[in-house]
């Protein structure tokens, strides 16, 4: 009986961090394509070339990889809050050079001792032409589901080895204070944005 309280409980508090999660997003702007949402797409846009300049400051080897990408998708700014149950939000871009291919959101929710809450941003890169397309043909795509991801991080001298990621899909994740290692991305779900 405990088991199934528990059950209930985190089931229910994970659907309240999406619920609010989504309605903090929706609320911002509306969703109807070409109506309200150029201020939405110039802010995610602005953010992601931010994230940007900041990787690339911060982590040598980091442009010449993201040259190799064949698409790369940029959320500036990914909140995850909890308390025993959490949740992540997040919107962005995805790239392909310098054209824009679309806009989209990251959601998860996840079990475990978590109190707090705190902004990273997460950047994919899709490293072959395969996975940018299995990625831009999918009606909502999951880490560890639809794709493995390398989550990467810089060696001892602070630089990426860029020949050493292999990984069709990697993921840079970072916070104020750099780059986050032992991350996982699992269960991590994103999806199109109608903008």
């Amino acid at each position: 009986m405990e088991r199934r309280a528990f059950l209930f409980t985190v089931t229910a508090g994970a659907a309240s961090v999406l619920t609010l999660g989504g309605c903090g997003a929706v609320s911002t702007a509306s969703t109807t394509p070409g109506k309200g949402n150029e201020p939405r797409t110039q802010k995610i846009d602005a953010g992601a070339n931010d994230t940007l300049a900041r990787l690339y400051g911060m982590t040598p080897g980091a442009r010449e990889l993201v040259a190799k990408s064949r698409g790369m998708l940029i959320f500036p700014s990914v909140i995850a809050a909890g308390f025993g149950v959490g949740g992540q939000y997040g919107e962005g871009v995805l790239r392909s050079g310098r054209s824009v291919l679309g806009y989209y959101n990251l959601a998860s929710v996840s079990v475990g001792l978590q109190i707090g809450a705190q902004s990273k941003a997460i950047v994919f890169l899709f490293l072959t032409q395969d996975s940018l397309d299995q990625f831009r043909n999918a009606k909502g795509w999951s880490v560890g589901a639809d794709a493995s991801v390398a989550v990467l991080r810089a060696g001892a001298n602070g630089q990426i080895d860029v020949n050493a990621v292999t990984a069709p899909v990697a993921a840079f994740v970072m916070t104020n204070a750099g780059l986050m290692a032992n991350l996982t991305l699992e269960g991590t779900k994103i999806t199109r944005m109608d903008v």
